[in-house]
């Protein structure tokens, strides 16, 4: 039961960053919709991804996992698919620039946004994961 909360926590909160740090999810209502597609996110980590890794497990051979990345972007659209509230419609990030590097904007519609949104919530997941150190 543990596992299950920390898993929706985290899910939710990756989708939170992610809807601040680049537009295109939307969700219409508010906190309602954040955590129905963090509830329905937490289930298809779960339950769905690992299915979709194991029929993805020889293209991710191939590219040495790094078509992991689609097995996320398909999670993220059956959350689109089960939650109506919520929508993923692009992935407009707008830069940013320090001393050190630069990040150029980003803007993508359609299939790469889904791609571009779950690169982001991997990033989150894994640095809390991390950070955290869970089993």
């Amino acid at each position: 039961m543990r596992r299950l909360i920390r898993v929706f926590v985290v899910e939710t909160f990756a989708l939170y960053v992610a809807s601040g740090a680049a537009y295109g999810i939307v969700f219409e209502k508010g906190l309602e919709s954040l955590f129905l597609a963090g509830l329905a996110l937490s289930a298809t980590t779960l339950i769905v991804k690992p299915i979709i890794n194991l029929l993805l497990l020889p293209l991710n051979l191939i590219t040495f996992n790094l078509f992991k990345w689609v097995s996320s972007a398909i999670a993220l659209y059956l959350v689109t698919s089960i939650v109506p509230s919520f929508k993923i419609i692009a992935f407009n990030f707008g830069g940013f620039t320090t001393g050190l590097f630069d990040l150029p904007s980003i803007n993508l519609t359609a299939t790469p946004a889904f791609i571009g949104f779950s690169f982001i919530i991997a990033l989150v997941t894994g640095f809390i994961y991390w950070l955290v150190k869970t089993e």
